[in-house]
């Protein structure tokens, strides 16, 4: 996968609505593998949409995505399983991580899917991100800081193209953001592959090739 693109996209909810000021709907954008996106937000104006469209979950808008020239609404499931496996690594903003399961079960879960992160260097991104001992903690048991960071971890626990956050550091400090950028920045690097991050105000503390304000 080399690109994504977006032809004049636009969440069903807001067809009929005058005056959409956007950069992203109703616009026809590329987002290119390699490359460093950041979608600024407002509060309601459809950015977690936006990534739940590119990733397959929901298909409630109208236009058309695209990742090169294959409409995704095309996709089979086993097509899908295979994107969301070795070509978009993608952190929802609600986290979705299992509470009754250690940080590191939860990591391992994907990692067992991928195979692509060898134990050590999953101890390593814990004791990069500042939470080597909560390795064993129940998820439940983090605070909400924490908890971003071990589902950034697993985030990164898999071959991609791009890598897709939906405010990645809006739990963050400043220090713990740009660690989480760093890191990020390096797999981007080691992977070829482009990174779109959305943001609504903490912004992911790393130069990017283009600024789209949703």
């Amino acid at each position: 996968m080399e690109k994504i693109t977006l032809n004049h996209t636009l969440p069903r909810v807001f067809a009929g609505h005058d005056g959409i000021h956007s950069q992203v709907w109703q616009q026809d954008i590329t987002l290119e593998r390699g490359k460093r996106y950041l979608i600024s937000a407002e509060s309601g104006t459809g950015k977690s949409s936006m990534c739940s469209y590119i990733y397959g979950y929901r298909q409630d808008y109208s236009g058309a995505i695209a990742f090169d020239s294959t409409d995704i609404r095309s996709l089979t499931v086993a097509q899908w399983c295979d994107i969301r496996t070795r070509h978009i690594a993608y952190l929802p903003q609600d986290m979705r991580l299992f509470g009754e399961l250690t940080a590191m079960e939860n990591v391992e879960l994907k990692n067992r899917l991928t195979g692509f992160k060898s134990r050590e260097e999953i101890n390593r991104l814990f004791d990069v991100m500042g939470i080597a001992e909560k390795v064993d903690s129940l998820a439940s048991k983090l605070s909400i800081g924490q908890q971003q960071r071990v589902a950034i971890i697993r985030t990164l626990c898999q071959p991609c193209a791009f890598i897709l956050l939906d405010e990645p550091v809006s739990h963050l400090d400043d220090e713990n953001n740009r660690i989480v950028a760093d890191l990020i920045i390096q797999e981007a690097a080691r992977q070829g592959a482009g990174v779109i991050a959305t943001s609504v105000g903490n912004h992911l503390k790393m130069d990017v090739d283009k600024i789209f304000n949703l």
